[in-house]
């Protein structure tokens, strides 16, 4: 494999898993506390099994220059919900399974809907508007 530049990455996503009502309540405040704090794009709630994932979720996307702040913040304010962390490089299947990185307890995926290739998204539109620093 060769080196691939940094620009391959052309922005991040996290997918914030949940489990049961005590879960989907922890991820709600955690959802809140995010869009307070950051500029990023909430995606839709998933109670139903979507693509790879083994578990309901939501999605995070978010741009390159967020990661330095929002990762860290997510480490150590996750409220014990399992996190998948990924590049969008315009290869799904390898950054959902080689490029990624978990926050809490790893959770199988299902690679088979992951393809090989697709277009990266290059630019993100937040939805959230930050009124507390992180």
């Amino acid at each position: 494999m060769t080196v691939q530049p940094l620009d391959t990455i052309k922005s991040y996503h996290a997918h914030i898993y949940f489990d049961g009502p005590e879960q989907r309540h922890a991820a709600e405040t955690l959802r809140e506390e995010i869009a307070q704090r950051f500029r990023v794009l909430l995606g839709r709630w998933h109670d139903r099994l979507v693509g790879p994932h083994t578990r309901p979720m939501y999605q995070v996307a978010f741009a390159v220059a967020e990661f330095p702040r929002f990762v860290p913040w997510l480490m150590i304010n996750r409220r014990g919900l399992a996190v998948l962390i990924h590049p969008d490089t315009g290869q799904p299947r390898y950054d959902h399974v080689t490029h990624a990185m978990w926050l809490g307890e790893i959770l199988a995926l299902n690679t088979e809907p992951l393809l090989e290739r697709a277009e990266p998204v290059s630019e993100i539109t937040p939805n959230t508007q930050p009124t507390i620093a992180p």
